[in-house]
């Protein structure tokens, strides 16, 4: 492949003054100084004099809004942590979201990391066993959570020998009567004007966010205080966020985006965002970027191709000329998402690469840099990232030639260990590199271009949905013997859930068998879960040790070879 590029971006030159350093010295750190991630992002401003301006503008589904600036943040997070402390939570314990995406989410993670407990951030629409085993197998001590998700939480409580105290946001609205364990708190009727932060440091465990795997139950990847660093450094430079930005992140702070990029990042720089609880539609997004004027937009492809779904007329119905820059994460973004994106707003789709595991975006399209539509950019200018060999772990310097990725650690948002699970979390590595476990060439101008996930991983809707946990839900149901779960191309959620289905002696498929799988799925797991195709089967392929063979199953789906079947068990 040859050079396409010409002009002044001088990549180089970023890579001599972007470095680790700069967000540290920003953020006032010294080494060996203490820093708490709430501290930092929240009293800092108000300390500095900056306590009126506003922090957070919330719109819930009827549209109405709740507005608050630093200093009612500050309050509101003492008199988080103040309550919490008082519930005997300490530094190092566990404590879990599981809300919607109201203001107590946002206000309430802060208030955690303020008394040194680590939050645990959960999806709101998790099924009872998709909570229970986050749940379980970090041992938390507390959650935090709203009445119309309490019925999940009560169900599966006696299964947590941990959990101590159910904390309940919205007690008043019903006045039903709570239960052993169970205790109301409204945030707005508790501010305090002071509370002595945990003094934490860089490597003071933080935020533990679960992914999915191939096998096994989820991982909870375990963060620490002095991931703000690549967090502040990365919101500045790659999201371009500058003091008077108007910022919209869409995503859930149930997965790792909406936690580094929807909470820590742009309230490290002070700048204010804005949140909408409300489901999709073309309309309501754009209205979003209307009314309030937004500037910087982070979003994913799967919602940039359900707004190219409904064409060019909605963008031409709303005022968008407040918008200047725009990024996409969690998948892929296709190249006709970019060409879109340049007819609707007249700027570019920005991709960025990164993981639940890495903390904070790896690869980008710089502001400035010339985007190749489809390509996920160059390394973040303080890292060194790589194309390896997957048996060697070598560099691949070849122009074309598919490998995997791989970062040079450290960086200071790279997890320190995946949860009572370390022996994973080290097989991680390869000759120095940490492995993504996503395939991907070079070209000649170091640009990276995604090939596919080097697993057996689900990419639904930018989520990754691990098979095993599919497939442990579906044997669940009275009438599945044996399953199997791959994802499937899907032109607008890049995948979707396709289960294979082998049925126990009694059972024959039918309609409204495919329906109660579907739905047992959903409800055990999550809606990202729920399968949207059924094969029924005589059995699925498994290796002569018992392995489920999905490569098998994806390669039939999509008219591929199958490889080398020798070991596949014929019986």
């Amino acid at each position: 492949m040859e050079s396409t590029l010409s002009g002044a971006f001088d990549y180089q030159q970023l890579r001599n003054d972007i470095t680790w350093d700069v967000a540290e010295r920003e953020l006032g750190h010294t080494e060996g100084a203490s820093i708490n991630i709430a501290h930092a992002c929240i009293d800092r401003h108000v300390e500095a004099g900056r306590g009126d301006k506003l922090a957070l503008v919330h719109e819930n589904h009827e549209g109405e809004l709740r507005r608050f600036t630093y200093r009612d943040l500050m309050l509101l997070t003492n008199g988080w942590a103040g309550f919490l402390r008082g519930l005997g939570i300490r530094n190092l314990d566990r404590v879990c979201l599981f809300l919607d995406r109201v203001p107590e989410l946002y206000i309430g993670f802060m208030g955690i990391l303020k008394v040194g407990a680590v939050v645990e951030p959960l999806f709101s629409a998790f099924g009872e066993d998709a909570l229970h085993s986050r749940m379980e197998d970090s041992a938390a001590v507390a959650i935090i959570t709203q009445r119309k998700h309490l019925g999940k939480v009560r169900r599966v409580r006696d299964r947590v020998p941990s959990l101590k105290t159910i904390i309940v946001i919205d007690h008043e609205e019903d006045g039903r009567p709570l239960r052993d364990g169970e205790v109301a708190y409204s945030m707005l009727a508790n501010r305090l004007e002071t509370f002595s932060v945990f003094r934490a440091y860089p490597e003071t465990p933080s935020v533990l966010h679960y992914t999915s795997g191939t096998t096994g139950k989820p991982k909870g990847a375990m963060h620490v205080h002095g991931s703000i660093f690549a967090q502040y450094l990365t919101t500045k430079v790659v999201l371009d966020l500058k003091d008077d930005d108007i910022y919209w992140c869409t995503a859930d702070p149930g997965w790792v985006t909406g936690t580094s990029y929807g909470i820590i990042g742009p309230w490290a720089l002070g700048v204010t965002q804005v949140v909408v609880d409300a489901g999709f539609s073309s309309d309501r997004w754009y209205q979003t970027i209307d009314n309030h004027r937004i500037t910087v937009w982070y979003t994913a492809p799967t919602a940039i191709r359900m707004l190219m779904k409904d064409g060019l007329d909605p963008v031409k119905r709303h005022d968008h000329s407040s918008l200047r820059h725009m990024c996409s994460v969690g998948e892929p973004l296709n190249p006709e998402a970019v060409r879109w994106g340049r007819e609707a707003f007249g700027l570019d789709y920005h991709d960025t690469f990164w993981q639940t595991e890495t903390g904070s975006i790896m690869i980008t399209n710089l502001p400035g840099m010339p985007v190749k539509p489809g390509s996920m950019g160059r390394p973040f200018p303080a890292l060194e990232a790589a194309i390896v060999d997957p048996r060697s772990g070598e560099p691949i310097t070849s122009p074309g030639r598919v490998g995997l990725i791989a970062l040079r650690p450290p960086w200071p948002s790279m997890m320190r260990t995946y949860w009572n699970n370390s022996a994973t979390y080290y097989g991680k590595f390869l000759n120095g590199w940490y492995i993504c476990g996503d395939q991907a060439s070079l070209d000649a101008d170091g640009y990276f271009w995604f090939c596919g996930r080097d697993d057996d991983v689900i990419n639904t809707g930018g989520h990754l949905v691990g098979p095993f946990e599919i497939e442990s839900a579906l044997l669940e149901h009275e009438a599945v013997a044996e399953s199997a779960a791959i994802g499937k191309p899907d032109p607008v959620n890049m995948e979707v859930v396709k289960v294979f289905v082998a049925l126990r002696p009694g059972f024959a498929p039918s309609a409204d068998l495919e329906l109660s799988i579907m739905n047992h799925v959903r409800k055990r797991l999550s809606p990202l879960a729920m399968p949207q195709e059924i094969a029924f089967v005589d059995k699925v392929p498994k290796t002569r040790s018992g392995k489920i063979l999905r490569r098998v199953l994806r390669a039939q789906e999509m008219g591929l070879p199958t490889g080398d079947i020798s070991t596949m068990d014929d019986n």
